[in-house]
């Protein structure tokens, strides 16, 4: 009998990864056909039926080949691979606390894998309507991972040895798909280049993993990268969230891996005066500049120093939110042409007014007064002088519907419509330094990859 574990990795193109045999303990990873990477996993186990494992397998070479067949070449999603062994990583790490402490951990733990079940459920869902198909292979599929839920609620009641060996072989995994990593070729975006005409296109939604709490109630709150590093922070990353729109501490990890490992260097306890509220804040230049209440105004907190500097802004009103939640009133962004402040006025009726912030003396150099009402949208951010507004298409998907070139003064209306992977969000920024889109979506890392039009 043996345990079976479904991986699914997409990149360049989609592709799903069955387990064949977990009798031999090994891993092996190669480049499929359309240049995916295929990577298998053994793990010994004599709990579970090895027919199933077998129909596993046979219904997913089915798969691959009807999508092969009917999608021939699907665009690649840059930087996939990457996010989908940070997961691989977050697992190890999850099956490890399990291992040093089940009694705290083991229920949180398998929850999660339950809700990784049901996501890649409404993945195959999404593939199936996009394929327009009706094939019995997709049923099949649904039921197998349903079979899946249940073994994973079997899963608690496996011995500490058995989860040792998973460790290992998920460690083994994880050299294999770096090694697969490095033969891939991955669209590099063009850092600091605004010779392009704005926006083409949003990527899917990279979905890294719950935030740090480890806890969906925390929905507000904000992550991403320093927007402008300083020496020796390139790959530093910051973490704040909450269960209300307030600002009170804010994490920080030196890079990408100690996020994914809740393992920050430094965290820092906002004092009484200086807490915040609204979520939309960025660190920019080893500074986070948030919003703060009393009095109302921006604020500033230098991550070296530990000084705190606010300014206040007389038009600036609290009357006007992001239409996701309340006290959005400043919403601080950063871009290749600097730092920047949006919010709604008396004056504006609401609309936004888009304002540069003069680092050095922490002030407002120029204003632009944009044609976007505040209330109707969901959040802002600024690439390249122009400031993008976004809203609701439903449920699942969030249209960019509007424009605003600082340069030029000219406004557009758009439909550049990109995934949620939760209804609301409370932080949307766009960071020049890589090139994507930061969204902290009601208690998850996520982020996209930006497309520039260069015609």
């Amino acid at each position: 009998m043996m345990l079976p574990i479904l991986l699914l990795l997409l990149s360049p193109a989609l592709a799903w990864i069955p387990v064949h045999d977990w009798e031999s303990g090994n891993v092996t990873a190669s480049v499929g056909e359309s240049g995916q990477c295929v990577c298998h996993v053994y793990l010994p186990e004599t709990t579970f039926p090895a027919d199933r494992v077998q129909y596993m397998q046979q219904v997913s070479k089915d798969l691959i080949l009807e999508v092969d067949i009917q999608m021939n070449k699907m665009v690649s999603y840059e930087g996939m691979l990457e996010v989908y062994l940070k997961e691989v990583l977050d697992l190890t790490v999850r099956v490890s606390m399990l291992e040093s402490s089940p009694d705290n951990y083991i229920k949180l733990d398998f929850e999660l894998l339950r809700i990784e079940l049901r996501e890649f459920e409404a993945l195959v869902s999404q593939l199936r309507d996009s394929l327009n198909t009706t094939s019995p292979i997709f049923d099949s599929l649904y039921t197998e991972i349903r079979n899946m839920t249940l073994i994973v609620n079997q899963l608690e009641t496996f011995d500490k040895s058995n989860l040792v060996v998973i460790r290992i072989e998920f460690a083994k995994l994880q050299k294999k798909l770096e090694e697969c990593q490095k033969e891939q070729e991955l669209i590099k975006p063009d850092i600091g280049n605004c010779n392009h005409t704005g926006i083409m296109s949003i990527s899917k939604p990279i979905v890294v993993q719950v935030n740090a709490h480890l806890n969906a109630g925390y929905q507000y709150g904000g992550w991403g990268k320093d927007s402008k590093p300083v020496r020796g922070y390139e790959s530093m990353y910051f973490y704040g969230a909450y269960t209300t729109p307030s600002v009170h501490n804010f994490y920080l990890y030196s890079d990408y891996e100690k996020l994914i490992l809740r393992s920050s260097f430094k965290r820092h306890d906002i004092p009484s005066g200086w807490t915040g509220a609204g979520n939309n804040y960025i660190v920019h230049g080893n500074t986070i500049y948030y919003q703060i209440n009393t009095p109302f105004s921006m604020s500033k907190l230098n991550l070296t120093s530990s000084k705190y500097d606010y300014r206040v802004i007389p038009a600036a009103s609290q009357r006007f939110s992001y239409s996701y939640s309340d006290h959005q009133n400043m919403d601080f962004a950063a871009d290749e042409n600097g730092l920047w402040v949006m919010y709604a006025s008396e004056a504006s009726r609401g609309k936004i007014v888009i304002a540069k912030i003069d680092e050095k003396s922490f002030g407002i150099e120029g204003e632009w007064n944009t044609g976007a009402f505040k209330q109707l949208a969901g959040n802002a951010f600024m690439a390249c002088g122009v400031m993008y507004a976004t809203r609701s298409v439903d449920l699942n998907t969030e249209e960019i519907y509007y424009a605003f070139d600082t340069k030029t003064n000219e406004e557009k209306q758009l439909n550049i419509p990109f995934q949620k992977f939760q209804e609301k969000y409370s932080n949307l920024h766009y960071n020049p330094s890589d090139q994507k889109l930061y969204m902290y979506n009601n208690g998850y890392y996520v982020s996209y990859n930006v497309r520039f039009n260069k015609e």
